[in-house]
């Protein structure tokens, strides 16, 4: 009598973020798919050209909807980062992310809160969570409740 298979866990997917200085636009979007997708999804974050800091306003911004990112860092875009992410989203890099066959590409067109308050980076904020949960959904990925 032989054994049934064990079955294989499902396969978690991974997202990689791009902006240019990961301290914005990119740092919100990773902070919002790790908090709602709660370990059923692998996030990463990068910058073509990193800032030395994550943006105060951004910081505040998701502080408000109990989310802290305040230890977060920018960090450098890698080939590798894209090699090993499912999905890779853009927001603004232009053409400072490297392409791979397939590999499944989306460009959020996004504004760039560099230099804003945090009531301009408010509505940004809402539109990244907005689409994240628009991807969770597409992933197969149950929020987190």
């Amino acid at each position: 009598m032989s054994a049934a298979p064990i079955p294989s866990a499902p396969s978690v997917p991974s997202v990689l973020f791009v902006c240019v200085h990961n301290a914005g636009r990119s740092q919100m979007a990773a902070a919002f798919l790790s908090h709602l997708g709660r370990g059923r999804v692998q996030v990463r974050s990068a910058g073509s050209a990193p800032a030395d800091a994550v943006n105060p306003a951004v910081v505040e911004a998701l502080q408000e909807v109990g989310i802290d990112i305040s230890a977060e860092t920018p960090k450098v875009l890698t080939v590798e980062a894209v090699q090993e992410s499912d999905v890779v989203i853009t927001m603004g890099c232009g053409d400072a992310c490297p392409y791979f066959p397939g590999k499944r590409y989306l460009d959020w067109q996004l504004d760039d809160p560099a230099g804003q308050g945090v009531a301009a980076v408010r509505p940004i904020r809402d539109r990244i969570e907005h689409l994240v949960r628009e991807l969770l959904t597409d992933l197969d990925v149950e929020e987190a409740v």
